[in-house]
């Protein structure tokens, strides 16, 4: 009998690594314009040969993708492609999906004016609404930005302080928003650090975010985030 679970929790594991390769697949190739908006998606007999899987498997693949936005099946048209307005880039998979297929200044861009229109404002908010806990882990984040010695530790500091940020807002709905950014920052943060003549040349900037923050200057912080938002947008377009 443990034998059989064991066998069936290891058959289950393997049909979900499957299906979410086939789902990650098909999905960067929708992204990236292999397969047209409005156009049907190849029969399921030709994309189970061409993925290697079975009926279930791939059935279970096109369930995902069309929980995110990507396709849609209706009755005598099969399963198509959806318009881009219609994809859920902020689902956490498609995002990241999309950042390995997307022209990367075209993305770089595009994320920066994301982060323009959402982190100056929550700064003044975490000035305003930080409490004792999130005060404490955005100081250690500021902390270890200060100690880093190398690109790799500059980075993980520097989305650690970025994400503290958001926490520090009192706000549950930005929480999720920085997973989001948490997936894709990463790469632009490594880049920036590398065109800067130093790893930590924006340390002021951050420090001066870090001080308004803690003194509770909700104009300074959004202003201070704008400013070294500003910097990161001179890199990127450099």
């Amino acid at each position: 009998m443990a034998d059989n679970r064991a066998e069936s929790t290891q058959e289950t594991a393997i049909l979900r690594d499957l299906h979410g390769r086939v789902a990650y697949e098909l999905g960067t190739a929708i992204l990236r314009g292999d397969f047209a908006p409005q156009t049907p998606l190849p029969r399921e007999a030709e994309l189970m040969e061409r993925f290697g899987v079975s009926r279930t498997v791939l059935r279970e693949a096109l369930r995902t993708l069309t929980s995110k936005g990507l396709i849609e099946s209706r009755p005598k048209v099969g399963t198509r492609v959806r318009t881009k307005d219609a994809w859920n880039l902020l689902d956490g998979d498609v995002l990241e999906w999309y950042s390995s297929v997307a022209a990367p200044m075209h993305f770089a861009l595009k994320l920066q004016e994301m982060r323009e229109m959402i982190e100056p404002y929550a700064a003044a908010l975490a000035a305003d609404n930080h409490e004792t806990a999130t005060r404490e882990r955005l100081t250690k984040a500021h902390a270890a930005i200060a100690a880093a010695q190398n690109v790799d530790e500059w980075v993980r500091a520097d989305l650690d302080f970025h994400l503290c940020v958001l926490a520090a807002c009192s706000n549950e709905l930005l929480i999720p928003l920085g997973t989001l950014i948490d997936r894709t920052l990463e790469a632009q943060l490594r880049l920036n650090a590398k065109r800067a003549d130093v790893f930590n040349a924006s340390l002021a900037e951050h420090t001066a975010v870090f001080d308004a923050i803690v003194a509770r200057d909700a104009e300074a912080a959004r202003r201070a985030m704008s400013d070294l938002l500003g910097v990161t947008r001179k890199r990127i377009e450099a």
